[in-house]
């Protein structure tokens, strides 16, 4: 049975940091689609980064150059590293993966929820 189970929400200030992580069992990162979307209330679900196999990353434009998609293939985790965080990134953080070893279905995980305010 796949899971994926993320962690490291929490609150933080404007301008702080915090690392999300998606640790996957059930699973093997092996080839590779991840990915980390995040929904705010009243909003739709948007695409914030996602990696494939061999490394290749893409970012929504509001988090480039804030935000690192990385995985540990080891540990079949991935991880979100959110720097210079704004309000405006509050909102729970899902991670999604599609592997070959699962036969290519979405999974999802829980959510993990991200408040940033002073």
């Amino acid at each position: 049975q796949v899971q994926l189970v993320e962690s490291g929400g929490g609150l933080a200030q404007p301008g702080g940091s915090l690392r999300l992580s998606c640790a996957g069992s059930g699973i093997t990162f092996s080839s590779y689609v991840m990915a980390w979307y995040r929904q705010a209330p009243g909003k739709q679900r948007e695409l914030v980064a996602s990696i494939v196999t061999g490394g290749s990353t893409n970012y929504a434009d509001s988090v480039k150059g804030r935000f690192t998609i990385s995985t540990d293939n080891a540990k079949n985790t991935m991880y979100l590293q959110m720097n210079s965080l704004k309000p405006e990134d509050s909102a729970v953080y899902l991670c999604y993966a599609r592997t070959a070893t699962s036969g290519w279905r979405p999974y999802w995980g829980q959510g993990t929820q991200v408040t940033v305010s002073s």
